[in-house]
Formats: structure tokens, C-alpha cells, sequence
């Protein structure tokens, strides 16, 4: 089964910079990265190895998944507002 990879650094190559900058300056953001992280990795094994899980359990964490990628998203994004403003 071909898996769609969910990486920060590939969904968003235009805030590459910020998201390193960001996990190692801001402690929340890194841990929130890390969860987003090993979520993302369960979520396509699952669907890589064609494991057998709930249609609920699966949904559940590509909810959460997607909660977590707008979160850190919109913390990339105020984080690339304050260096411009810096600027």
C-alpha cells in the first residue's frame, strides 16, 4: 500500500528553517513536534503494513494528527511574523 507521508519539513519546505529553529528554542513546540512526530510514524505503519485496527482508532489518531499539525502550524507561522517584524 503506497502511504502519503505526513513530515512537517515535506508539508511545509517553506518554514523548514523555522521548524528547526523552533525544536531546539521552544521546549513546546519540540515536545508537540515529538508527538505529532511518533503519531504520524504509527498512523503510516499502520496503513503501510495494512495492520488491522478500528475504522474508529485509525480516525481517532488522524484527528488528533491533524489537530496537532494546526497547532504547530500556526505556531510556525507566528514565529515567522516576529523575525520579520524583528527585521
Amino acid at each position: 500500500m503506497q502511504v502519503e507521508h505526513h513530515d512537517l519539513h515535506h508539508d511545509f519546505p517553506e518554514l523548514s528553517d523555522a521548524i528547526s529553529a523552533l525544536k531546539v528554542g521552544n521546549s513546546h513546540f519540540a515536545k508537540l513536534f515529538d508527538t505529532y512526530h511518533r503519531l504520524t510514524g504509527r498512523v503510516e505503519d499502520l496503513e503501510e503494513h495494512d495492520m488491522p485496527v478500528s475504522d474508529f482508532t485509525m480516525e481517532d489518531m488522524k484527528k488528533e494528527r491533524g489537530r496537532l499539525k494546526e497547532h504547530l502550524y500556526h505556531m510556525l507561522l507566528a514565529y515567522r511574523a516576529g523575525q520579520q517584524a524583528a527585521a
